[in-house]
């Protein structure tokens, strides 16, 4: 079998790719998160009016994350995912998924060497290179004030 051949086998047998409608899906999914975010921060503003837009901010992510852990914990956020494809993973709730997972995955280890110390394997990296990205962007921003 030459190369050509080979190519046109591959071809043949790989699953067809639905692009369109995993990025519609993607999509419309992320795009729910995110409306769901919004409503929670409406309703925030109207019960707690005395909160400025940051507390409120943070109510809103908080909530967010308790909800995926939730539908974590109870398997329906797998089935979201699956569904949705990148457009579950993008918003805070992915990251609350990753951390929840693991943490569900190693329980039967104990408190400390299994769910602690295996959830923050996903969570440890985000961090740190969240950090020095802003690090990096804050120098940039500094560097760039120094000329102007």
């Amino acid at each position: 079998m030459d190369e050509q051949q080979y190519a046109q086998y591959i071809k043949k047998i790989s699953p067809k790719s639905k692009v369109w409608s995993s990025l519609l899906r993607a999509f419309l999914v992320g795009g729910l998160i995110c409306l769901v975010g919004e409503g929670l921060g409406a309703l925030y503003q109207l019960w707690l009016p005395a909160y400025d837009q940051t507390q409120i901010g943070s109510l809103v992510s908080c909530t967010l994350i308790l909800i995926a852990s939730i539908l974590t914990g109870i398997g329906v956020y797998d089935k979201i995912g699956y569904f949705a494809g990148g457009g579950s993973i993008v918003p805070i709730t992915g990251f609350s998924n990753s951390i929840t997972s693991a943490a569900m995955e190693f329980r039967k280890e104990g408190i400390i060497f299994g769910t602690c110390a295996n959830m923050f394997k996903i969570a440890g990296p985000v961090i740190v290179v969240g950090v020095a990205v802003a690090m990096l962007c804050g120098l940039g921003y500094f560097i760039v004030g120094l000329f102007l």
